[in-house]
């Protein structure tokens, strides 16, 4: 059964796009899940929380300016590359919004198995994923309001409870599970990841069935905004953080939590708010984030063994 979880877990890319496929294809079969997509987003963060502590507060407070670097990067390079690529592509006005949405939300929960991966830092990847995502409820819609204001109006309070009750709420009841019943937590944590995939595919195959008379026809301008939104995210964080000198370990760390958003939240609110064709970029981005920050965990892995065999070949010369 471990076996079969796992197997489904590191495929879920795959999942993914084989589910999107048939959302695609057969919208009838999917097209259900609109109405239960933020209940989907509330427990995949519900199972985020349950991976939580109180010992990763206490990691915020021992490296608040590590912290605070990786929050304002989140915060300022992926909206500001969100609206780039807007005004680049010229995007009609229902993906400039899914797309501004992606940008404005914070790390996702796949950054910490890929910061691992990539042997980043896992502490600070978990404490940036944990202080954005406090954030949001505030941060996300004040963002939404100051870059998407040309094109939409849209209610703060309102999309702050939004954000509180889909984001907020489920990852501190997950985070008061594992303090308060640990050995209950320990026992169903194997089979979280498999219900949080579960839910992931799902949302992501009911966003493409409620949206697929117009995807086909903007599908390609919204694969390639998702992709350059992405790619320079994971540059530009890398680039700060060098900046102000984190080493290299931490500036994978950063570059990743800064690529990587949670998409499902994106999508969510683009359901909630706007309509379905606005949340096309978070279901894309879903899919792609997890490939191309496996991409990147792996080219990061090879360039660290490249650069520990140049020092050894030049210290074995040397001495």
């Amino acid at each position: 059964m471990k076996k079969i979880c796992n197997l489904l877990v590191n495929n879920m890319a795959v999942l993914v796009i084989i589910v999107s496929a048939l959302g695609m294809l057969h919208p009838a079969l999917l097209s259900w899940v609109g109405p239960y997509i933020s209940w989907m987003l509330g427990i995949v963060m519900f199972g985020m929380g349950m991976t939580l502590s109180l010992e990763d507060f206490r990691t915020i407070l021992k490296r608040p300016w590590e912290v605070l670097l990786g929050v304002a990067a989140q915060f300022l390079i992926m909206p500001l590359a969100a609206l780039g690529v807007v005004k680049l592509l010229q995007l009609p006005p229902e993906l400039a919004i899914g797309v501004l949405l992606v940008g404005t939300c914070p790390g996702g929960t796949a950054s910490n198995v890929i910061t691992y991966l990539a042997r980043g830092d896992v502490a600070l990847s978990v404490s940036m994923s944990m202080a954005t995502t406090l954030l949001a409820p505030v941060v996300t819609p004040c963002l939404i309001w100051l870059y998407a204001d040309a094109w939409i109006e849209i209610s703060l309070v309102s999309m702050m409870i939004s954000i509180a009750q889909m984001v907020l709420l489920p990852v501190l009841l997950g985070l008061g599970c594992n303090h308060f019943f640990q050995g209950t937590v320990r026992k169903i944590m194997p089979a979280m990841p498999l219900v949080s995939v579960g839910a992931i595919v799902l949302l992501v195959g009911g966003i493409v069935a409620l949206s697929s008379n117009r995807l086909a026809e903007m599908g390609l301008m919204t694969a390639a905004a998702v992709v350059l939104h992405n790619l320079l995210g994971l540059v530009l964080g890398y680039c700060m953080a060098k900046l102000f000198r984190l080493d290299s370990r931490k500036a994978r760390t950063v570059s990743i939590e800064v690529g990587m958003q949670n998409s499902g939240m994106a999508a969510s609110l683009a359901i909630l708010y706007f309509n379905p064709l606005a949340a096309v970029p978070g279901a894309i981005f879903s899919i792609w984030h997890n490939i191309s920050g496996s991409l990147l965990a792996n080219y990061y892995c090879w360039q660290e063994d490249r650069e520990k065999k140049a020092d050894l070949a030049y210290e074995k010369k040397f001495n």
